[in-house]
């Protein structure tokens, strides 16, 4: 069974080709802190190949959600610690989602400013705020000059998850947050060096990972898109020639590129826009799969050649041990909809491995 297999990524031996993908659980506490039960959460799950945790804020104004985690403060810095030390005592690997909203804020995260952006262009949608869901504002157009201190604010982040014991860590490319903003142009209007074309529009991006890389080592960084995301006011009028440039400017400057393009569900791209496979010729690293896979086309997907690992969402909330499970052909428990962004530990941690129930 390809999924069982085990693969190399970067410095990393892992014993099979399941990731657990990165998912807001919207349980921080305190001054973004990990849940208390977030060690027990994610050591749980540490049979997946690879664990990439819930985006985390680089900074206190990458924030536009409640209750979500950063790694800019040393107490955070701590508490990951538990979670790190958690899955490695169970032999897992793990990896730290960077993360900045960019415009999907709110000036109540902000101390009242406007939210930051590579134009001054309102998405449509809310922040989930303290107060509740708020209509997102125009953000304020980031300067050339402020870019260089953004991009080692991704690096101090970078450092802090090394400190805090993560393997590695993935930069948030994709959804409609910072990253994604400049690469797109219905986000991006600049008419600098770092809007126009597609070369153009991806700089920023790339000089986030070659920030972090320095901080990291190439093999300790992924980078995750989603070429086809629409929410959030997000489009593109050429998908595939940017993320293409995208694609081949990643190439050699971080071990696997994270593709999230579903395959089924609502939110499944039609196969004739598919671009995965030319997005894998471009890099011609280690390819991250992702996108309403189950065991089956997971599996096909992986003999085909099409990717080197898969990587499952939902799946792992309600199935603790899903390498498990997929390898036994067993049923696959659903997520209590009610508690997958809100709650304590129901729904969090009391979900049952297989050969407890």
């Amino acid at each position: 069974m390809h999924l069982l297999s085990p693969f190399k990524l970067g410095n990393l031996e892992l014993p099979n080709r399941i990731v657990m993908a990165p998912m807001t659980r919207s349980r921080a506490v305190g001054d973004g802190l990990p849940h208390p039960a977030a060690a027990t959460y994610y050591a749980q799950r540490s049979s997946a190949g690879l664990i990439i945790t819930e985006g985390s804020q680089i900074s206190y104004g990458a924030r536009g959600y409640t209750r979500t985690p950063g790694i800019h403060t040393a107490d955070q810095v701590e508490r990951w610690r538990d979670v790190t030390a958690a899955v490695h005592a169970r032999g897992g690997r793990i990896f730290l989602q960077l993360w900045h909203v960019g415009r999907v804020s709110h000036p109540d995260f902000q101390d009242g400013a406007a939210p930051v952006a590579p134009s001054s262009i309102r998405a449509d949608g809310d922040a989930f705020t303290e107060a509740g869901p708020k209509p997102l504002t125009a953000p304020r157009e980031l300067g050339v000059d402020e870019l260089p201190a953004l991009a080692a604010q991704f690096a101090s982040a970078a450092s802090n998850a090394m400190a805090a014991g993560f393997d590695g860590v993935e930069l948030h490319g994709a959804n409609g947050y910072l990253l994604d903003q400049f690469v797109r142009d219905g986000s991006n209007r600049r008419t600098d060096a770092y809007g126009g074309s597609p070369a153009n529009r991806v700089r920023f991006p790339l000089e986030v990972v070659d920030a972090v890389s320095a901080v990291c080592g190439a093999e300790r960084v992924g980078y995750r898109i989603s070429p086809h995301f629409s929410m959030y006011s997000m489009s593109d009028s050429d998908p595939r020639a940017t993320f293409t440039c995208l694609a081949a400017g990643l190439k050699g400057k971080v071990a696997y590129l994270h593709i999230v393009e579903p395959v089924a569900g609502p939110a499944a791209t039609d196969p004739s826009q598919r671009i995965t496979e030319r997005l894998r010729n471009a890099f011609s690293g280690a390819v991250i799969a992702n996108g309403g896979y189950d065991g089956a086309t997971a599996e096909a997907l992986l003999a085909g050649g099409g990717a080197d690992l898969i990587a499952f969402g939902a799946p792992f909330i309600a199935n603790p041990d899903l390498p498990q499970r997929l390898a036994a052909g067993a049923a696959l428990a659903e997520p209590d909809p009610a508690t997958i962004y809100a709650g304590e530990e129901p729904g969090y941690i009391d979900y049952p491995a297989l050969a407890d129930i």
